[in-house]
């Protein structure tokens, strides 16, 4: 059996910035992913500058695609554009989280957890893997979650968030970032953000309960953008196979914590509440959780903001 003093089921950005600060203090940390990086990972790729601060990255030195953007365009109700002058960034996951994981100095392992189990004072993988800690970081599937916390924190279906989208490469003629909020009494919002060197990302959210009490559906709204962006010039003769996906947006007081079980990003349901944005919580959220093994102290995430737009607003001088 492989010992270790901290698991962390999830090598995304949650998991790989606790392992990331653990092995920096000096812990023995494995990684559990049941995906082989890099790997495909549907996401707008939005990060502030805040996250880069968190994750102590010199843009000018990182390795990879990185797209800055001076300003947001914001259109709302098919009627109001609102440009707002800004200092943010967009990135591929694809590339973003294997570097994070590389980084982090945690040894990996290709795995699908199953089976979790407390056994006294530690936890039994798969019977394949054994530690002191255990950190669920496995998105909003998490198992860590299923196993001890569904109970516990039940999800609140009312956040619950279905998104459609797609990433490609494509010549890209504009590379400003358009977002369209509440279009076609959609809950939600579609976004249209350049990644740099030709790669673009288009995707629609909107929550689960205002689709269903409409009648309506993710797809149909994605249509609708389909269409808009083709009728502006943004796309032009592209077959769109867009692929869905499910996360929570922040609810009040979740359990993040149970001895020495943790739970941080989207296991926990932490994307802020007017931009559905999950990275930027989800470092801090794995930030947080390392802290906590490595003082012994309560971990918390009530400091993690619920919101994006103070981040938003941010514009470097």
């Amino acid at each position: 059996m492989t010992e270790c003093e901290v698991l962390i089921i999830g090598g995304g950005p949650a998991g790989s910035t606790a392992a990331w600060k653990l092995v920096k203090a000096g812990f023995d940390v494995i990684i559990l992913d049941k995906s082989k990086f890099p790997r495909l990972k549907l996401c707008a790729g939005w990060i502030t500058p805040k996250v880069l601060k968190d994750l102590e990255i010199d843009i000018d030195n990182y390795p990879y695609i990185i797209q800055k953007f001076d300003r947001l365009n914001y259109y709302f109700f098919q009627k109001f554009k609102l440009p707002i002058p800004t200092t943010q960034f967009s990135i591929r996951r694809y590339e973003f989280d294997d570097w994070l994981l590389k980084r982090s100095k945690a040894r990996v392992y290709h795995h699908k957890a199953t089976d979790i189990k407390k056994e006294k004072d530690h936890f039994i993988i798969d019977d394949m893997f054994r530690s002191k800690y255990l950190i669920g970081a496995g998105g909003t599937h998490c198992p860590v979650y299923r196993t001890f916390f569904s109970e516990l924190s039940p999800r609140n279906n009312g956040k619950r968030i279905l998104a459609l989208e797609e990433e490609f490469p494509y010549q890209v003629e504009d590379a400003r970032c358009h977002l369209w909020m509440m279009e076609n009494k959609l809950a939600g919002y579609s976004w249209y953000v350049p990644k740099g060197k030709n790669y673009l990302n288009v995707g629609i959210g909107g929550t689960l309960n205002a689709l269903r009490s409409q009648n309506s559906s993710i797809k149909y709204h994605w249509e609708l953008l389909i269409n808009k962006l083709n009728k502006i010039g943004l796309i032009n003769n592209f077959e769109f196979h867009p692929r869905g996906y499910n996360y929570y947006l922040r609810d009040k007081d979740p359990v993040t914590q149970l001895n020495n079980i943790y739970l941080v990003g989207d296991a926990v349901g932490l994307a802020t509440i007017d931009m559905g944005e999950g990275i930027g919580p989800s470092v801090q959220s794995g930030i947080l959780a390392a802290q906590s093994i490595i003082n012994k102290t309560h971990y918390s995430v009530k400091s993690i903001s619920k919101f994006s737009f103070p981040n938003i607003l941010f514009r470097k001088k």
